[in-house]
Parts: structure tokens; sequence; C-alpha cells
């Protein structure tokens, strides 16, 4: 069976779900969920491993992804209720349309109550982490998560340091006490997983194209 969306043609198979959704060892829609840190003013005007426009354009899609799968989102902020930072940008708070925000004064975010409360009321083995920086609010809490057995997937190019050298540095730390890296093509593949998946094909589809993995000849 062929079936065409925005120009490409898929020629589609039936198939029979054979793994479990939730014991999964790849990412599903049923065992993961989005966790976002601190995607605020001040963190974004500090970032100097991606260009700041790439990364609000790349953390406004991770959300647009996780929201087409139905993935729960956490999101957290620093210093707000302080007075001594802004909220989530405006971009992306828009996308997450009204989610509760875990406003916290800790560095990291796994020693506040409230936000370790949140994530662990989700029953969700698997987090996609997005946080600013990579170097401190997405390290700290992704070793401690990795410790409490979790599996941790940092969305490296929805994410950024004060440095290149201070992101990969990062990257390479939480690597080697188990987080997996995943770009941000790969977490879109490996939710959809398959092309006769209809309910999320033409989601999946326009946020490749979003994505620049596909593009009109």
């Amino acid at each position: 069976m062929k079936k065409n969306y925005e120009g490409v043609v898929f020629i589609m198979s039936s198939i029979k779900p054979v793994r479990d959704g939730v014991s999964d060892e790849l990412l599903t829609p049923e065992n993961a969920a989005l966790v976002i840190i601190d995607f605020q003013p001040t963190q974004i005007n500090s970032i100097n491993s991606i260009t700041r426009e790439k990364l609000i354009k790349n953390i406004v899609l991770v959300a647009k992804i996780a929201k087409a799968y139905g993935l729960p989102i956490i999101l957290s902020t620093v210093n707000v209720s302080t007075g001594r930072n802004q909220d989530t940008i405006d971009r992306l708070k828009e996308e997450l349309n009204g989610i509760h925000s875990y406003d916290r004064t800790s560095i990291n975010a796994w020693e506040d109550g409230e936000f370790y409360e949140g994530v662990k009321s989700l029953n969700r083995k698997k987090l996609i982490i997005c946080a600013l920086w990579t170097e401190a609010c997405l390290t700290f809490p992704t070793i401690d998560a990795i410790n409490e057995g979790y599996d941790v997937y940092p969305v490296v190019d929805a994410i950024g340091g004060t440095s290149k050298l201070a992101h990969e540095t990062a990257l390479r730390r939480v690597e080697q006490v188990g987080a997996q890296s995943i770009t941000i093509p790969q977490l879109l593949c490996e939710l959809q997983r398959d092309w006769d998946r209809e309910e999320t094909l033409e989601e999946f589809i326009s946020l490749m194209f979003e994505t620049g993995a596909f593009f009109n000849l």
C-alpha cells in the first residue's frame, strides 16, 4: 500500500506489535518522559556551544515531539520566585501550553523535593532530558537519576554550555556513568519506530521536515 505525505511516497506494510512499550529497551511513548530544565533568558544568553537561535528552535521542536507522542513533561526553572531570574522563555511556554513548572533554588534540580517527587510520580524509567547549562543543570540531575536506576537521554542538539569545551566535557562525563546521548532526528525515529503507525505518521513527517532531516527537492 502506498501513501503520500507532503510529496514523500512510502510503501506501507502491516505489522504485528512484538514488543511491549513499557519494558522496551528503546524509547517508546509508554516508557519515556521529557524533562526540561532552565530554558530561561539568563541561561540562554550565556550559551556559546550552539547558536542561541538554533537552541531555541530545537528545544521548541523537542517539546512538539513530546506532545505529538503523548509523553509526560516535567518543566523546571530556577530562582523565578526569588526574583533573581525570569521565567521560561515565551516561545517554549507557549508550546507547553500552561504545563506546571517546578521552580527551585538548587542548581541540581534532583535536590529539589517537588521536582524530584514530580519525576517519581510519572513512573517512567526513561528520562529524555534537556537542560541549561550542560555542565551543571544537565549533568547533576542526570548523574543522580542514573544512580537511582533511571535511563537518561540528553538531547545533545537541544542543550548547550557556556563553551563548546564545557558542553563536550559535560557530555563525556555523563556518558561515562551511563547517559545515552541522542539527537532530535534519532529521538523522533525511535518514538515513531514504524512507518505503519498511522496515528502519528503525519506529525512524524512534518516534524522531520522541521528538523531539516527531510527536505523538498
